[in-house]
């Protein structure tokens, strides 16, 4: 007789809510794949493993067009998860799936146990690629009650890490090193010197600002208009300064 030792497992399957980058390209493509060329070269690294959703709701595209945008950005290493918006007849098999109902990360809760085990799985991985000579990038996402709409870092952030809290402002007291970024859904208060990434109002909040008492900032943005340290009077840098947006425009001033 036959007796089975093992019995079938079921399927599980878990959801997971992930901080995807949207890029909205806007046509003639090639002048808008030149300014991205310029933002990749400017910060390094700022698309590196991260989920990307290429938005092409606003835009007149078709499928060839669409296949090639695609196609160039694979070529600068930018792996498109999704397409968001568009005829359900752009796509075809082989391409990234259309994806619907995207919202705010803010309207996930990360179980408690989740954070837990992120963070073990996040300081075996270092060890492992340090052992082998790699660079090894820690996301920190963060969670809090509703009922406290911020985010208290007490600690200097260091390269290779990133703080994402997506349901209100981030205050770091400390300092922002180079490679190093802190995404938040309000403004960012940092009390060091800002060398890295500082991104503001990601989740469609133009009012959100950034203030830092040293600016040496590669890269800042608030509700998704970006610019670069090289596009701003040099005379800010090294002084406390503060950012805010004016339409499509991030606006700069010496703080006393």
């Amino acid at each position: 007789m036959t007796k089975v030792l093992t019995e079938p497992r079921s399927i599980r399957i878990k959801g997971r809510s992930f901080l995807a980058v949207v890029l909205t390209p806007d046509p003639p493509f090639d002048d808008w794949l030149v300014r991205l060329d310029d933002l990749a070269a400017r910060s390094a690294g700022f698309f590196l493993g991260r989920p990307v959703v290429l938005d092409v709701s606003e835009i007149e595209i078709d499928r060839p067009q669409l296949k090639a945008l695609i196609a160039e950005l694979a070529a600068r290493n930018v792996s498109i998860m999704g397409i968001e918006g568009g005829r359900p007849s752009l796509v075809e098999p082989g391409m990234p799936p259309q994806l619907k109902g995207g919202k705010p990360a803010a309207d996930y809760e990360v179980p408690r146990n989740e954070v837990g085990e992120s963070e073990k799985a996040t300081g075996a991985e270092e060890a492992a690629r340090e052992h082998a000579g790699q660079a090894a990038p820690q996301v920190v996402v963060q969670q809090s009650p509703v009922s406290a709409p911020s985010m208290i870092v007490r600690e200097t952030i260091r390269s290779g890490q990133s703080v994402i809290y997506t349901q209100g402002d981030v205050t770091v007291i400390g300092s922002v090193q180079s490679g190093a970024e802190v995404i938040a859904g309000g403004s960012v208060h940092i009390y060091g010197a800002l060398r890295g990434r500082a991104l503001a109002g990601c989740v469609g909040n133009a009012d959100a600002r950034i203030f830092c008492r040293k600016f040496e900032s590669e890269l800042v943005a608030i509700d998704g208009v970006y610019a670069m340290t090289d596009d701003m009077d040099p005379e800010l840098k090294g002084h406390p300064v503060q950012l805010w947006l004016e339409g499509d425009a991030i606006m700069t001033e010496r703080m006393t």
